[in-house]
């Protein structure tokens, strides 16, 4: 009711900043994320795949869509309603999708083939390849450039492609294993060095490395996030197992926290400064940036064994995350000390986690 409790227009939006403020900072005084289980998608198993396998989940906030990475299929489904709109199939071992909507094109690594997957954002339709290298991982794009970097895990290389031509320009020698990258949307392209435990900067335009940064107390660094307003990287590792917070132009390590084991992504909602990683173990540790200088543990939400690959929608705030039935380790051998417990066929899923 305009005018309640005796405050006037004036002191109402006083209180109202006062409220917002409170709640802001409550997030990172021990307050629970609130992400629980929404919805959970099953599907089967993916055409041609002789294994259960699935990698990257890439969210467009702006379309709509979720593309997930299944082995030999890219599953394209509703944000919202988490139906099926399309199906990429045709690949030997895809891992994941970069969008450049300026040009109505797709872009799927698949490191069986060596190779960069153009697609047609509407139709879904396969319209050409660019060659990149063995192992090609993670791909992403950079607007700045208007270019697609694949990262070629075992070359220790990143394939460059011209967005609007579909054309290789280069190639960047990392000098380490590259795993995820992101891109500060004004010229730079950060890059995880898993078994060098850095992480370094390239300049997008002239391909050149900057910078290189280690990420220590983490190690073995997989999932990457930025905060591009504060210039903030989220950099997780697996060995030692801990998300680092570090300035994206010095490399300064400014915070760190423990995280449970297997990290495969992270994500940053600049909307509610809430930072997301998320394990094998089955957890998404949740973390709020209260200022550009510190950080808070917020949460821990547990989820599937073997959820490890995570996408962040922007609009609704929501978490996708994949997974499968997993059968126990078989006997250990001399050849196969540790094995590690396999994904059932057939038994893919898709949970989707918000508030």
């Amino acid at each position: 009711m305009k005018g309640s409790f005796g405050f006037g227009r004036g002191m109402n939006r006083v209180a109202l900043v006062l409220i917002c403020a409170f709640a802001a900072s409550a997030v990172g005084m021990g307050a629970t994320s609130g992400y629980h289980l929404l919805k959970k998608y099953n599907f089967g198993a993916a055409e041609g795949s002789t294994r259960e396998y699935f990698d990257y989940i890439m969210v467009d906030s702006g379309a709509r869509r979720v593309y997930v990475s299944h082995g030999t299929e890219i599953k394209v489904l509703d944000a919202d309603s988490g139906a099926l709109v399309g199906n990429i199939t045709g690949l030997k071992q895809d891992h994941g999708v970069a969008v450049a909507a300026e040009f109505g094109r797709g872009f799927i690594s698949d490191g069986a083939q060596g190779k960069a997957i153009i697609f047609d954002l509407k139709s879904l339709k396969v319209t050409g390849e660019a060659k990149a290298d063995k192992d090609a991982d993670c791909v992403i794009y950079d607007p700045a450039s208007k270019r697609v970097f694949v990262m070629n895990g075992d070359p220790h290389s990143s394939t460059v492609i011209d967005a609007k031509s579909g054309n290789v320009v280069g190639t960047i020698e990392l000098g380490g294993g590259p795993e995820f990258a992101v891109a500060d949307g004004s010229g730079t392209v950060y890059i995880n060095l898993e078994d060098k435990s850095e992480l370094v900067a390239v300049d997008s335009g002239t391909l050149k490395i900057k910078s290189r940064w280690p990420v220590a107390p983490a190690g073995a660094p997989t999932a990457l996030a930025i905060d591009v307003m504060h210039r903030r990287l989220f950099s997780a590792g697996r060995n030692p197992q801990n998300l680092v917070v570090m300035d994206a132009d010095s490399g300064k390590v400014i915070q760190s926290f423990p995280i449970s084991a297997g990290v495969d992504a992270a994500a940053y909602d600049a909307e509610t400064g809430m930072i997301f990683a998320s394990t094998r173990d089955g957890m998404i540790h949740v973390f709020h940036e209260d200022s550009p200088d510190k950080f808070s543990e917020v949460d821990t939400v547990k989820t599937e064994f073997g959820a490890k690959t995570m996408g962040l929608d922007t609009k609704t705030h929501n978490l996708f995350v994949d997974t499968a039935d997993f059968a126990e380790p078989a006997a250990p051998t001399a050849e196969r000390p540790h094995p590690q417990r396999t994904a059932v066929m057939g038994t893919f899923r898709v949970l989707v986690y918000g508030r």
